[in-house]
């Protein structure tokens, strides 16, 4: 047991360097990536990591796809997306707060390891939404009034993007299911997906907008909501 827990502290240890490296993290955020990683895996080992990385790397390769392109329509995120403690914690820290009171409360771990899969899968989904649907979408629309709109508002959705969120959803739910039995919870995390990105959608394109909230609120407040999803269908 106790040399496995080593094997995953070393595996977290050399994330956070080669997220240095690579410059895919600032170092405050590679830092805290750790820490999420650390509460992620106490809550729910070996598949809240693996959840974990899978945001991760679905969020860099897709902020790394059409790059160049992103950058020509002046859609980038700043520093080629290298991500900040802020984003760290925005799209990640309702996942390691979830993880650490999986671990201190074990008597309600399941209850609490589906909503952290409802939360990465809200973040991966508003993250392949968003970076995919970009480059791949061909018409723009207000989330609420449904006209047309232009690209990369906050607030503004494509066919194309919601479709990517989609199946970022199904990623993590598959993983999740593969990790604690293949079961109604499949569906369950879709959901929390879906929910969660279309939060975010309405909330850029009302509080975000009129700037009484960033980013990074907007993206922590999703991923509650997908959080809060697990939870509400739990408890109904």
């Amino acid at each position: 047991m106790f040399s496995a827990n080593y094997l995953v502290y070393i595996f977290l240890l050399m994330g956070v360097v080669l997220s240095i490296i690579t410059r895919k993290l600032t170092i405050p955020a590679a830092l805290l990536g750790g820490l999420t990683g650390f509460l992620v895996y106490t809550g729910d080992g070996y598949t809240g990591l693996a959840l974990l990385v899978l945001f991760f790397v679905l969020g860099s390769g897709a902020t790394s796809i059409g790059l160049k392109k992103k950058q020509q329509l002046g859609l980038a995120e700043a520093d080629k997306g290298r991500r900040t403690a802020g984003q760290v914690m925005a799209n990640g820290g309702v996942a390691a707060i979830l993880g650490g009171l999986a671990w201190y409360y074990p008597e309600h771990a399941p209850i609490l390891q589906l909503m952290m899969a409802g939360s990465l899968a809200s973040a991966t989904a508003d993250t392949l939404s968003s970076e995919l649907g970009t480059i791949l979408g061909q018409r723009f629309y207000n989330v609420i009034t449904l006209k047309k709109d232009i690209r990369g508002l906050n607030g503004v959705i494509s066919l194309e993007g919601t479709l990517a969120g989609i199946a970022g959803a199904m990623i993590i739910a598959t993983v999740y299911s593969i990790g604690h039995g293949w079961n109604m919870e499949f569906l369950w995390v879709v959901l929390a997906g879906i929910i969660g990105n279309l939060a975010d959608s309405l909330l850029g394109a009302t509080a975000e907008r009129r700037h009484l909230i960033g980013n990074n609120v907007v993206n922590f407040l999703t991923t509650a909501i997908g959080a809060g999803v697990c939870l509400l269908i739990l408890k109904t």
